[in-house]
């Protein structure tokens, strides 16, 4: 399994794995403007013979009145790849290369209220990536239902990146930092949790 930045290329299988995972689906000048945008954020997994069966998009929000921050605007993993730890290693990779490049200081996602329906997302995200619910967004999502808006502080990940940078001749890239197996009780305990965000999202998948 190897999980690199995501290219041009790699759009169209990043919306297919989109529509095979969650309902809210988007338009492919959606991930063109993530991609042209801020190519260092986004990322894909993909297996053994270079199929793409998970994904990260992702940016850095445009509020010149706020903090550097970056926002997840999807993830998904398919059903036949989830439990591995993906989904924490696509949504490390992101957060690490929102601080690399944008010096990004917390990073933000929407998730669905709902427990029935999203408890994995929710173990994900809370337990196992510790973020934060920062408020309620009622009736975000297109059926009507409320969201979670949650954050993630960086500066303990920020830490370590100027760490690793300072060290003389290294060089840690966002990928090289966490291309490695997930711990051991992190990751790989959720058993899926899929999210698309900014556009009324849902989740359910993850690894």
């Amino acid at each position: 399994m190897n999980i690199r930045n995501a290219r041009p290329e790699d759009l169209m299988n990043m919306q297919h794995c989109n529509l095979l995972c969650l309902p809210e689906n988007y338009q492919m000048k959606y991930y063109f403007y993530h991609g042209l945008s801020w190519p260092q954020l986004s990322y894909i997994a993909e297996d053994e013979n270079g199929k793409i069966v998970g994904y990260v998009l992702a940016k850095m929000e445009e509020d010149p009145d706020d903090v550097p921050h970056g926002h997840i605007t999807s993830l998904a993993v398919k059903r036949s790849h989830r439990r591995l730890g993906l989904a924490q290693k696509l949504m490390d990779q992101a957060s690490r290369a929102m601080i690399e490049n944008f010096n990004a200081k917390y990073v933000s996602l929407h998730v669905r209220k709902s427990h029935c329906s999203n408890r994995a997302a929710l173990h994900l995200y809370s337990n196992t990536l510790k973020f934060q619910i920062s408020e309620v967004e009622p009736k975000y999502y297109a059926d009507g239902e409320d969201a979670y808006a949650m954050k993630r502080d960086l500066a303990h990940m920020a830490d370590e990146v100027f760490v690793q940078l300072r060290k003389p001749g290294v060089r840690v890239s966002s990928q090289e930092a966490t291309s490695g197996q997930s711990p051991s009780g992190s990751g790989d305990q959720v058993s899926e949790a899929t999210e698309s965000t900014d556009v009324k999202d849902s989740s359910s998948d993850s690894q």
